[in-house]
């Protein structure tokens, strides 16, 4: 006769510690599934993960959700796609910040541009307005379009 091990649920998060002599093994999510803490995952060495976390835990690239034996299962972003703007000077940049603002979405800073998550529609304000953005894919770091955005 077999038992059935069951996956244990992960209800909270363990410390956060370094991954110092561990295999680390990359869980990728978008901003949206870091705010998704009740379901059921299977890492890329066949692990499967079940999230219980608390209402309202949102998952930061970087955070450690489970460590088992030797291995560590952390949060990293996914490529998402995104609409990415060089300013060429502070005042441009401060702009561009002041109109994403007000629309009620974040920003990602990245040392190769300001990165917001892409949408076709902001996409044409923002060239109407002069600002000269690209369609790519990268990884995101900031938090999705939040429940009071203009879209």
């Amino acid at each position: 006769m077999f038992s059935i091990k069951p996956t244990p649920q992960i209800k909270a998060l363990p410390e956060q510690q370094h991954a110092a002599g561990r295999q680390v093994i990359e869980i990728p999510m978008t901003c949206w599934e870091r705010q998704k803490v009740r379901r059921r995952l299977k890492a890329s060495d066949g692990t499967e993960l079940l999230l219980a976390l608390p209402t309202g835990t949102v998952l930061q690239p970087g955070t450690v959700l489970d460590i088992r034996e030797n291995r560590v299962y952390q949060v990293v972003a996914a490529l998402e796609e995104v609409l990415v703007y060089h300013p060429s000077s502070i005042q441009e940049a401060m702009r561009f910040a002041h109109f994403i603002g007000n629309q009620h979405r974040d920003i990602d800073f990245s040392e190769n541009g300001v990165l917001v998550l892409a949408e076709l529609g902001l996409q044409v304000r923002l060239e109407k307005l002069g600002f000269q953005v690209t369609l790519e894919h990268r990884p995101y770091h900031a938090r999705p379009i939040s429940e009071y955005a203009h879209v």
